[in-house]
């Protein structure tokens, strides 16, 4: 999928065995992408530890050569650069370990919906709408593939600002701009900020 902007083309792929340094490229460009390489949701909570950084990349590395078709992800390059400057990570929500034993975020009915759990954009490229252009990348991705629904757990800064490391689910008036509804108000101490369930069906 490729999209123009003020700054050039995006083009947006799947992430394939042959695109891994381009993934490890863009997720050591530090903050949590670099601990947590994108293996959050695929572990349970009881199994999980930014200390095993190691090993967390070892899983995501094999996931990633296994050449898996839906792919763990969309990777976003711009003007084809061979660093790619996004991410976003979607899969049928079942593949989700966190998700699939989740009481914060339970299983709002029997759709068999994908989830969008979370997106990294380069430091270079933030501000420029490339949240957006992934998500609508992902949409037509999960169609694609047979997926009925999308479902996303982003976050609602109200009139405030969110920390990058809360904000990786992504913000609530990117998912409402794409079509997205609430579904379900998600309750948790450990939250600063508001988070919700979102739905779109496809």
């Amino acid at each position: 999928m490729s999209t123009r902007d003020d700054a050039g083309t995006i083009e947006i792929v799947p992430l394939t065995p042959d695109r891994w340094d381009d993934v490890a490229a863009l997720f050591g460009e530090g903050g949590d992408p670099k601990t947590c390489w994108c293996m959050y949701w695929r572990v349970r909570s009881k199994d999980w530890s930014f200390a095993n950084t190691r090993e967390l990349r070892d899983g995501f590395q094999r996931l990633v050569e296994e050449g898996r078709d839906p792919a763990p992800g969309l990777l976003a390059y711009r003007d084809g650069e061979a660093t790619p400057v996004g991410w976003v990570s979607l899969a049928p929500r079942d593949d989700y370990e966190r998700l699939t034993n989740s009481r914060v975020r339970p299983k709002i009915d029997d759709l068999p919906v994908w989830s969008v759990v979370c997106f990294v954009v380069s430091k270079r490229e933030r501000g420029q709408g490339l949240t957006s252009q992934l998500l609508d990348a992902a949409m037509t991705y999960a169609v694609d593939h047979g997926a009925l629904g999308l479902e996303a757990y982003p976050v609602d800064p109200g009139d405030g600002r969110v920390p990058a490391a809360l904000g990786y689910t992504g913000l609530l008036s990117t998912f409402e701009a794409a079509g997205f509804r609430v579904v379900h108000e998600i309750v948790s101490r450990q939250s600063k900020v508001r988070r919700v369930i979102v739905r779109r069906e496809l």
